[in-house]
């Protein structure tokens, strides 16, 4: 998981830096702008089209966010579901009342838990699990 969210990050760096080395490169020709003149037509059009690449460049940083923000909810959901508490019950074939343990969703595996203790249960097969809370 830490290395999905260090890889994510690292090619928006990358991505980040790309597109901001770009736009350096498009500004660092004032020499070609001196030697032709330019004319109020051509103007107009480059001021259209920077204000496009500005409109664009709003519009990514927005989707970034945007995605940003979903990944970190979508995250922080997920980790309290699985920090919601289970009662869990063991019911024995000698015993008349049931075992109860306290666990937290993630723990739970087919035939194994882990308490809130810190106590690890392994479930025979002659034993039968219920799982309440889910």
């Amino acid at each position: 998981m830490l290395g999905k969210i260090l890889l994510t990050l690292a090619v928006m760096i990358i991505a980040f830096f790309f597109v901001r080395q770009r736009d350096m490169k498009g500004k660092s020709s004032p020499a070609r702008n001196a030697l032709a003149p330019v004319k109020s037509k051509e103007k107009a059009i480059e001021q259209e089209a920077h204000n496009l690449s500005a409109d664009m460049r709003l519009g990514a940083y927005m989707f970034l966010a945007l995605v940003i923000g979903l990944g970190a909810a979508l995250y922080y959901f997920q980790w309290q579901d699985d920090h919601s508490i289970l009662t869990v019950r063991l019911h024995s074939d000698g015993q008349r009342e049931a075992t109860v343990y306290q666990i937290y969703k993630f723990q739970l595996a087919e035939r194994s838990f882990t308490t809130l203790d810190g106590i690890l249960v392994t479930v025979a097969s002659s034993e039968r699990m219920e799982v309440e809370g889910l």
